[in-house]
């Protein structure tokens, strides 16, 4: 009778935390569709600030090219605007099981989070603005006839921005690993050249084929790198101090 009835609370608890788990989900789910609908209503504006400066025209080849960038510039709002609410949610959905000083800790990853997501994209549209699409248009030289795709030049921005806003991620993710335990800042600088290696290669598959751009392009990553470790060894040694400080009091009850 007793275990049936411990069965029964771990199977309400268990249900609890997924009925929980769907509400936040639901929440951010809301957040999107209304920032998506925002992001519709000022397409025009959106795009207009990412084609004010080109100097060349963007044309449209079908009536679905044009449904494509409302809604390609209504998602990256959308996207962009619920990154902050979906950590919140999930710091919100982890919170009863950290510690005071983990839930303090962890809570200021939110807007670093959504900072650094934004510092990635806008270094991603910098690179592409100026250094990678004037390269690519000083190869034609005059050989062709210039015509350029709304739905093809907006897939090759996002190809180039995204994985840098992704990458930027770097420094949040190894403090939360080591936090975790699953990462240390030794481990971080023994793989450093194969962290380097695998850096090099994203760099390469963003960038055209030139050697210049490429390594333009990989400094500010190999920096990001070791900034990381260095925010890994702070985490790290504050956790080693809190382990050492609790062992003592537990050794001195």
């Amino acid at each position: 009778m007793a275990a049936r009835k411990i069965d029964q609370e771990k199977e309400m608890h268990v249900t609890g935390h997924i009925s929980e788990l769907r509400n936040r989900l639901i929440i951010t789910a809301i957040l999107f569709v209304l920032l998506f609908i925002i992001g519709f209503v000022f397409v025009k504006d959106i795009y207009g600030f990412f084609v004010n400066d080109l100097e060349f025209e963007l044309n449209v080849t079908s009536p679905g090219d044009i449904i494509w960038v409302y809604f390609t510039m209504a998602g990256l709002i959308a996207i962009v605007g619920t990154l902050p609410i979906l950590s919140l949610q999930i710091w919100l959905f982890i919170k009863p099981g950290l510690t005071p000083t983990e839930r303090k800790a962890s809570l200021s990853y939110i807007p670093a989070i959504f900072f650094l997501f934004i510092g990635g994209l806008a270094f991603g549209y910098f690179i592409f603005i100026e250094l990678i699409l004037p390269f690519l248009l000083s190869l034609n030289d005059g050989m062709f006839n210039e015509l350029f795709t709304v739905d093809k030049y907006f897939r090759f921005l996002i190809r180039i921005t995204l994985p840098f806003a992704v990458l930027f991620e770097i420094p949040i993710i190894a403090m939360f690993l080591t936090s975790l335990g699953i990462i240390t800042p030794d481990f971080m600088k023994k793989t450093r050249k194969y962290a380097y290696f695998i850096l090099v290669i994203i760099g390469a598959v963003v960038t055209p084929p030139d050697v210049i751009l490429q390594i333009v392009v990989a400094i500010p990553l190999f920096i990001l790198y070791e900034i990381s470790i260095y925010l890994s060894a702070i985490v790290y040694r504050k956790k080693q101090r809190k382990h050492k400080e609790f062992m003592e009091n537990d050794e001195f009850q």
